[in-house]
C-alpha cells in the first residue's frame, strides 16, 4: 500500500478507541531486565525483558486506510494471542504496541519517537510517506520493519523488508498476462493509469520495460490521489487506441476507470496492482464492469484461496472477530506477523534478541514459507523477497471478493529485469 491510495471506509472513532485499548497501546516497558542479558542467558535490548517481547505497529485506524489498518492489527493480534498460548517466543509473552497515526506523517514521527525505545521490531508500518520519513531512524536503530508498501525505492535497507514483490515486478507480470491471454501483440498500445509518487513511478518502470520487451507501447496517464473521476483519462486512452489498460492507483480510481470505460465503449482488459482493489468495490455501480474487465496481479493469494494455511487462518480469524471484513489486509498482516515471529525465534536460538541480531537473523533466511503464499528470500537487501505473482479476478460472491485466476509463477524476463537493476 502506498501513500497515494484513495480514501477507504473510515472506522468510527469509538471502534478505533476500543481496538487500541484491546491491542495494548501502552509504550512503557514493564520492567525486569529491559536490556542486558536475560535470566535465561539470552541477550536482550530495547523491547525485550525476561517476561515480554514488545513489537510495534504504526498504523492507520482513523484515517483513509482505517479499514485496512483494522484488518492488519486484528490479524497480528490474533497471531500474538496464538503464539502466547503456545508458550510465546523465547519463553516470553508477545505484546503489540499499537499507535494510530491516522495517515498523518507528523503524528507517525511522534508515535515512533514515543515507542521506539520500548519495541524490538515493527511488523506493521502503514504508508510510504511514513516509511520515508522514518527510514533513516529505522536504519540507525536497527529496527526490523515490515512496511505496508512495495516500492522498489524501499529496497537496499538492511532493516527494512519489502515483503513479496515490488510494484515494477507486478506490472511485468501484468504485461505478460495480457500478451499470453488477451491477444496483445507487437505494435499494440497499452494504457497505464498510475499515481504520482513512488508507487506509480515504480509501477511504470516495470510496465515500460515489459512493454518494450514485448514490442508494445505504453501510453501513460499520471493522476493524483484526489482524481477519482477518470473520464478524461478514459477519453485519452480511447483516442490513443489502447488494447488494454494497467492501473497502479487505488480502489476508487480502478472503479472509475472500469465504469467509465465500459460506458464509453472502451471494453478492453484492465489489470490492476493489488492496492487498486478493495472488496467494497463489488457493492458499487462499477461491479459488473469490474467482473467483466478486471484482473489483479498480487504477490499474495486471494483470501478465498484453498491453500490450507489460508483456510485455517481465515477460519480462526472469523471465529475470533465475528462479523469483521476478511480482506487482503488480514492475510498481509498475519503473514507479516508469522514472518516476524520466525525471525525472533531464530534470533533467540542464536542467543540474542537484540535488535541488530534480529535483523541478522532475518537476513539469514533464504527460503521462508508460512503457508500463506510463495516462499521468500530475505538474504539480498537489493532484490525483492519474491518474484512470483498470482493473477486474481473479482467475484462478488467470494470471500474478499477475489478468486485466483492463475496460481503463483514468475513472469518471463523478471530475473533479467532484476539483474539489470543490480539486484
Amino acid at each position: 500500500m502506498n501513500v497515494t491510495h484513495p480514501t477507504r471506509i473510515l472506522l468510527a472513532s469509538a471502534l478505533s478507541a476500543l481496538l487500541l485499548a484491546t491491542t495494548g497501546c501502552s509504550s512503557k516497558a514493564d520492567g525486569d531486565n529491559a536490556g542486558g542479558d536475560g535470566a535465561d542467558g539470552v541477550k536482550s535490548g530495547p523491547g525485550v525483558t525476561d517476561k515480554t517481547v514488545r513489537l510495534g505497529a504504526l498504523t492507520d485506524l482513523t484515517g483513509p486506510y482505517a479499514t485496512l489498518g483494522k484488518s492488519i492489527v486484528q490479524a497480528q493480534q490474533m497471531w500474538a494471542d496464538e503464539t502466547n498460548a503456545d508458550g510465546g517466543i523465547c519463553g516470553r509473552k508477545v505484546e503489540i504496541v499499537v499507535e494510530d497515526h491516522g495517515y498523518d506523517v507528523q503524528k507517525a514521527v511522534t508515535a515512533y519517537a514515543d515507542i521506539s525505545a520500548d519495541v524490538v521490531a515493527l511488523p506493521q508500518v502503514i504508508g510510504s510517506p511514513v516509511v520515508a520519513a522514518l527510514i533513516d531512524d529505522i536504519e540507525q536503530d536497527h529496527m526490523l520493519t515490515f512496511p505496508q508498501a512495495w516500492a522498489a525505492s524501499l529496497l537496499g535497507k538492511d532493516s527494512v523488508q519489502v515483503l513479496g514483490t515490488t510494484y515494477d515486478v507486478d506490472m511485468i507480470a501484468a504485461v505478460d498476462f495480457l500478451t499470453r491471454t488477451k491477444g496483445l501483440k507487437k505494435g499494440d498500445k497499452i494504457g497505464h493509469v498510475y499515481f504520482e509518487g513512488d508507487y506509480g513511478a515504480n509501477a511504470l518502470e516495470g510496465s515500460t520495460w515489459a512493454a518494450e520487451r514485448a514490442g508494445l507501447t505504453v501510453t501513460g496517464q499520471k493522476i493524483k490521489a484526489t482524481d477519482t473521476d477518470l473520464t478524461a483519462q478514459v477519453s485519452a486512452l480511447r483516442a490513443a487506441g489502447v488494447k488494454a489498460v494497467l492501473v497502479s492507483a487505488g480502489p476508487a480510481q480502478t472503479a472509475s476507470l472500469a465504469g467509465v470505460a465500459a460506458s464509453r465503449g472502451l471494453r478492453v482488459p484492465i489489470v490492476s496492482s493489488a492496492p487498486g482493489f478493495a472488496p467494497q468495490l463489488m457493492k458499487t455501480p462499477a461491479a459488473k464492469a469490474l467482473e467483466a474487465m478486471l484482473h489483479v496481479v498480487s504477490a499474495a493469494p486471494a483470501v478465498s484461496s484453498d491453500l490450507p494455511g489460508v483456510k485455517s487462518m481465515v477460519a480462526a480469524y472469523e471465529k475470533k472477530y465475528p462479523g469483521s471484513l476478511v480482506d487482503s489486509g488480514v492475510l498481509s498482516g498475519y503473514n507479516a506477523a508469522q514472518l516476524m515471529g520466525a525471525d525472533l525465534k531464530k534470533a533467540c536460538e542464536a542467543g540474542s534478541l537484540a535488535r541488530e541480531d534480529v535483523v541478522k537473523a532475518h537476513r539469514s533466511q533464504k527460503n521462508v514459507d508460512t503457508g500463506l503464499g510463495t516462499p521468500q528470500n530475505f538474504s539480498d537487501v537489493n532484490a525483492p523477497a519474491s518474484l512470483s505473482t498470482y493473477v486474481l479476478r473479482p467475484d462478488a460472491k467470494a470471500l474478499g471478493a477475489l478468486v485466483i485466476a492463475e496460481e503463483a509463477h514468475e513472469a518471463p524476463g523478471v530475473d533479467e529485469y532484476v539483474a539489470s537493476l543490480g539486484g
